[in-house]
């Protein structure tokens, strides 16, 4: 596509979203942007903005069913905005996270075709039995039901064709629309939109490789398996990685009840106290055990296993995005986390300042009063109705206050954690999420500080130890030969540093005795002259003071 049609499609593409816009209500946000302020009389003139008397749906509303309308890319880019609740007011952040995956699916043959294109082989080969008709469909692929050659029953997923095409030009369209809103806006620096959209599309374009997906799964399903290798909190379908590549995902079909069907949960017997502590632990076990944590736990992606309804457990799907954090961000999670469920707001304050989540220069005290501030009033509030995951955020906003840069690890968790407590509470309201949370994190805690530590660092490395023993003479030997050496080496460098020093003082010597020597030898030379002479009839004075200044310059030389 050469840059001037190019052109054109982004033009096009503006021309339907201001279309989409209009049919909103949202046209009066684009006028508000001072690059078109000049063109507000366009606004007013136009006829659908005459009748004022209408009433209108909520803005978040609003935004929310037009980005439905503009299509696949916007509805997940908006989902991802809905994340970044340090950006956005709570109203539209709310708003965004109700946008849905409902888009129509394709037909069947044309998932027929990149299949045995992706596959190499016809799909009749491939499977044993393959349904044509979806069994659901989102904005990047859509799922059907087949059998494996041996009876297995598995779900294909297949990727939407051409939509890595439609969402590299939308996503050109996104930047454009962010530069300008950074550009000419009064809020652009605040809400960092290049930055957002930059985030969107590291995230969307790791979706589009289902293998990525199938490695997620796979690494989700070894750790959900734990110790014991048995399934007993949450329950990963396995992945049949023969048939897996970029544009094609088998997995091992599920059968459960979709968590967000509480009554029907109920009606089952369902033990509601059981899964929503349950829960909690499993966000706990994957991000303080595993480091490895399912990103997007929506009700569309999590399941209820029912066969047991007083031990119920966690079915899991879509493992396009997961989370990971670095040892540091890890650790100075668990102590925030301890020490905010504590109210110990200073060391909450120090645990920011030791992470580099805020300035060095932060002062202790005033951070932790903001902090005091923000988390006081709600732990006044009965246990279930307090939200451990908007009170985070509400931590976070606080910390911009003082500088605090954007963590984008801490703000998938962040909306993991927010899922994951409104799901708990969902299921069961009474939900304590610090009594669930705080094993989990005192356990972490010992782990890493405690005799605990210790041990665990002493098994994992013993083994090198061991191969290393029988090496352990000959390493002391040349370890104290290296130390004489260099200790040698040591005092040899102080002697020649010394007479070095002895030579730059004689020099220094020198360098006088020749400035001071040709001073004089040059004011005799003066006393000679005419001007000089005018004022002294004293020529023998010259001689003295060039001699002299010879002297000097003799006196150098021999030193």
């Amino acid at each position: 596509m050469t840059r001037f049609s190019r052109l054109l499609a982004q033009l096009s593409r503006l021309f339907f979203i201001n279309r989409v816009l209009i049919r909103h209500n949202l046209d009066e946000f684009v006028y508000a942007i001072p690059l078109f302020r000049p063109l507000i009389f366009i606004y007013h003139l136009s006829p659908w903005n005459w009748n004022k008397s209408k009433p209108r749906a909520p803005r978040g509303e609003r935004i929310r069913k037009a980005l439905e309308d503009l299509g696949p890319v916007f509805v997940k880019f908006g989902q991802v905005l809905s994340t970044r609740r340090d950006l956005l007011p709570e109203d539209l952040a709310d708003e965004l996270a109700r946008l849905q995956d409902n888009v129509p699916p394709f037909r069947g043959e044309q998932a027929r075709k990149i299949i045995e294109k992706s596959l190499g082989k016809p799909v009749n080969q491939l499977f044993k039995t393959f349904d044509e008709t979806p069994l659901a469909s989102a904005s990047i692929a859509q799922v059907h039901t087949a059998t494996l050659p041996d009876g297995e029953d598995v779900i294909v997923k297949v990727m939407r064709p051409g939509i890595e095409k439609t969402i590299r030009h939308d996503i050109d369209l996104m930047y454009l629309i962010a530069r300008m809103v950074h550009r000419f806006t009064d809020i652009g620096k605040r809400l960092r939109p290049v930055e957002v959209v930059e985030e969107y599309e590291k995230t969307i374009i790791d979706e589009l490789d289902l293998a990525r997906e199938a490695a997620n799964a796979s690494q989700l399903r070894r750790n959900s398996a734990g110790d014991n290798g048995r399934f007993d909190d949450i329950y990963v379908p396995e992945v049949y990685w023969d048939y897996c590549v970029k544009d094609v995902l088998v997995m091992e079909r599920i059968h459960g009840v979709p968590i967000g069907e509480v009554e029907r949960l109920k009606s089952l017997g369902v033990n509601m106290k059981v899964l929503g502590e349950r829960g909690v632990e499993i966000f706990f076990t994957q991000v303080f055990t595993y480091n490895f944590f399912h990103a997007d736990m929506h009700p569309g992606n999590i399941f209820v296993d029912i066969n047991k309804p007083d031990n119920p457990r966690y079915l899991a799907v879509d493992f396009g995005i997961v989370g990971t954090l670095t040892p540091e961000d890890q650790r100075y999670l668990a102590e925030n986390l301890h020490a905010f469920f504590n109210r110990d707001y200073k060391r909450v304050a120090e645990a920011h300042i030791e992470s580099g989540w805020v300035p060095a220069e932060t002062k202790v005290n005033e951070f932790e009063a903001a902090i005091r501030t923000v988390c006081e009033p709600i732990f006044q509030l009965p246990i279930k109705e307090i939200s451990y995951g908007k009170l985070l955020l509400r931590l976070f906003q606080t910390a911009r206050r003082f500088n605090m840069e954007v963590q984008p690890q801490l703000v998938l968790l962040q909306k993991t954690l927010l899922n994951i407590e409104g799901l708990g509470r969902e299921l069961y309201p009474d939900l304590d999420l610090w009594a669930t949370a705080k094993p989990f994190l005192q356990r972490w805690m010992d782990e890493q500080v405690g005799f605990r530590h210790l041990y665990k660092g002493a098994k994992a490395n013993l083994p090198k130890f061991l191969e290393q023993l029988p090496d352990m003479p000959i390493l002391v030997n040349d370890l104290i030969r290296q130390m004489h050496d260099r200790q040698f080496n040591l005092q040899m460098e102080s002697q020649q540093i010394e007479q070095l020093r002895r030579e730059i003082k004689t020099a220094n010597r020198k360098t006088i005795l020749s400035i001071s020597g040709a001073t004089l030898i040059i004011t005799a030379a003066l006393a000679n002259t005419s001007l000089l002479t005018a004022f002294s009839n004293i020529p023998l004075v010259s001689w003295v003071i060039g001699g002299a200044g010879l002297a000097l310059i003799v006196i150098a030389l021999k030193k």
